[in-house]
């Protein structure tokens, strides 16, 4: 169905098949959850791809990716030209933007450890300062920033939570969103130079990537046996949606914005719920209130310490965990009329390719 969609999808826009050959595009990040699935979008609509990794970055799951969703997966997956970098390299980035015409900005440490400082500010704010300057070095046509709803801030919303939402400085807010907030302004002052830049600001996504990492595994920890939930609520988008939005918003030329992408705000109750009923699992039934989850991450920090392990919990995951948010993706579906797909459904895909990899 989705083959068939993105299908249809470059019919409707009316364009000559060859229209896109020419343009040759660079993805950061290019081997993680929004990494991948952009790459299999925009091979789907037939664009040139330069995509950045690390040596070290294993392409299984990109290749896994390609075989679900790609039209022709082998081919086009072939078709991607890697090269190997790093962000903080401002030398190789200015060599691999050569010929390049359009960028998408997906490369970010996620990490609510503040032990992990000094590499999220690295990655995420110096890294983005120099591919903004190399693309602007480079006469880039159209660059495409990834943010996060991190970026919003923390501090609490008496309403809905939209693009014109401020960062308020608050002892709440993560060292990731804290990145992502100096991030977001280096992009910005790119904008005010002269580049033509857009922003996208995902909530929590969901998708199939690394089982052992990130929202990812959010089903492993479901598949285990999850006992504990929370009444938090937040924003959940499905990745699919995500990788839509930024070639809408690209192709559109909708820039010197920021666009929030969010398709449900659910609790966290709901959502495991959700998960825990497609994995044929027993839904969590404990309520972990917010004393417990205080007392949780002191705990796992102390014997995270003593085992040189990082805790699975810490304080900003156990504050976001039990706070309460609600987003809205109003000015993005207005403006480029994206239909989201529902969480449900989103979630009964991923547990369906959970499944086959767990047999």
């Amino acid at each position: 169905m989705d083959k068939l969609k993105l299908h249809d999808h470059i019919i409707s826009m009316h364009l000559p098949y060859y229209f896109y050959l020419y343009t040759m595009i660079f993805v950061t990040g290019a081997t993680g959850l929004v990494g991948s699935h952009l790459l299999v979008r925009l091979s789907n609509l037939n664009r040139e791809v330069r995509a950045l990794r690390r040596k070290t970055s294993d392409l299984k799951t990109v290749k896994n990716i390609f075989q679900r969703y790609a039209l022709n997966p082998e081919a086009q997956f072939a078709a991607i030209e890697w090269v190997e970098g790093d962000l903080t390299d401002i030398f190789a980035l200015e060599d691999f933007l050569v010929g390049v015409d359009e960028v998408y900005h997906c490369a970010g440490v996620v990490s609510f450890n503040s032990v992990d400082k000094r590499q999220i500010n690295s990655v995420n704010i110096t890294g983005t300062a120099n591919i903004v300057n190399a693309s602007i070095t480079a006469g880039i046509k159209k660059f495409c920033h990834v943010s996060s709803i991190a970026a919003m801030g923390s501090a609490d919303h008496p309403k809905m939570i939209d693009e014109n939402s401020l960062w308020k400085a608050s002892k709440r807010n993560s060292v990731y969103g804290i990145s992502k907030y100096g991030a977001e302004r280096e992009v910005w002052r790119g904008i005010a130079e002269g580049l033509n830049a857009t922003i996208v600001n995902p909530s929590v996504i969901l998708g199939p990537g690394d089982w052992k990492t990130g929202s990812s595994e959010l089903f492993t920890l479901v598949w285990k046996g999850l006992k504990f939930y929370t009444l938090g609520t937040k924003g959940f988008v499905d990745v699919r949606d995500v990788a839509k939005a930024m070639t809408l918003l690209m192709d559109g030329n909708h820039f010197g914005e920021r666009f929030l992408v969010s398709a449900e705000n659910l609790s966290f109750k709901q959502l495991f719920t959700f998960i825990a009923t497609n994995l044929h699992k027993k839904p969590p039934s404990i309520e972990a209130k917010p004393w417990i989850s205080a007392i949780a991450w002191r705990v796992l920090a102390v014997t995270g310490f003593i085992s040189g392990k990082k805790p699975a919990i810490t304080r900003e995951t156990a504050r976001s965990a039990n706070s309460r948010s609600a987003y809205s993706s109003a000015r993005l579906i207005n403006r480029v009329g994206l239909e989201y797909i529902p969480i449900e459904q989103s979630i009964k895909d991923i547990c369906e390719i959970f499944l086959q990899s767990h047999v």
